[in-house]
């Protein structure tokens, strides 16, 4: 039955699939590979943004004593955030290319640089 949907159909029901689930569904068809491939990449993209303005936000904080809250809690924080999102965008990373789904050679030797630098 997922095979027939529509694709404007297959599309809202990808994007509210999270990460950890998302390549699963490109088992349907081609119609949902495709789909669960761009979607793929908007969160990689997605990650890569988001991680950048954390990064642009920690900048004034990396080397000054604040009032209210010490450097510590502040860059402890920041740190962890940015873990975080690191380690979502590489698990979307590593499942794309696992799956087949990164046919650039530059994209795949980045992922495969980005992930043996995460290990």
């Amino acid at each position: 039955m997922l095979d027939r949907l529509p694709v404007e159909i297959v599309e809202r029901i990808v994007a509210k699939i999270p990460d950890t689930d998302l390549i699963a569904a490109s088992k349907v068809d081609s119609v949902w590979w495709q789909e669960v491939r761009q979607e793929a990449y908007k969160r990689w993209k997605n990650y890569a943004t988001t991680i950048g303005h954390v990064q642009a936000l920690g900048k004034p904080f990396e080397k000054r004593n604040i009032d209210w809250i010490s450097f510590e809690d502040v860059n402890d924080f920041y740190k962890r955030w940015i873990d975080r999102l690191t380690e979502d965008q590489l698990y979307i990373m590593e499942k794309m290319l696992r799956n087949g789904m990164v046919v650039d050679p530059q994209e795949r030797e980045t992922i495969e640089h980005a992930l043996s630098e995460h290990r």
